[in-house]
């Protein structure tokens, strides 16, 4: 009967964690007009918890995989997002974010919808950076994906 214990005891602890563990990672709003992480790399189910450390700023979403965006942030206050959908995230500052304060967020290491979020309008700077946030997140992937 002990055995049987100690195995299902065991099981449950390398399954349970799979299950309800999250990563929770921490984005500052930076002194400089931009985001502390601009490429961000999660799982789903992980949550993103965006932190004032500079007055003026918030978080939008623009475009995503979902017909239906997280909300827009308050202006200078902490905010978290759960992402339960796989794909490519585009958000920025609302008064900053064609002057270039932008970031994407990777979901599940999916880009399948990279393309459509590569045609969001956006000003010339915005452009810009869209497209070097895009190179970042296209080399990321292509590392990751490397065999030994």
């Amino acid at each position: 009967m002990h055995f049987l214990w100690v195995l299902v005891l065991s099981i449950a602890l390398l399954v349970l964690p799979q299950f309800v563990s999250a990563n929770d990672l921490e984005i500052e709003f930076t002194k400089n007009d931009s985001y502390s992480i601009e490429v961000a790399r999660i799982s789903v189910g992980d949550t993103i918890k965006w932190l004032p450390k500079n007055e003026g700023h918030n978080v939008e979403f623009f475009a995503g995989p979902e017909i239906s965006l997280p909300l827009k942030s308050e202006m200078d206050e902490p905010y978290s997002v759960v992402f339960k959908t796989p794909g490519v995230y585009l958000y920025g500052c609302t008064p900053h974010a064609n002057m270039g304060m932008l970031g994407l967020i990777i979901v599940g290491n999916d880009l399948h919808n990279l393309e459509s979020i590569k045609q969001t309008a956006l000003s010339p700077i915005g452009q810009s950076i869209l497209k070097r946030l895009v190179r970042i997140a296209e080399t990321q992937t292509r590392s990751t994906t490397k065999s030994p």
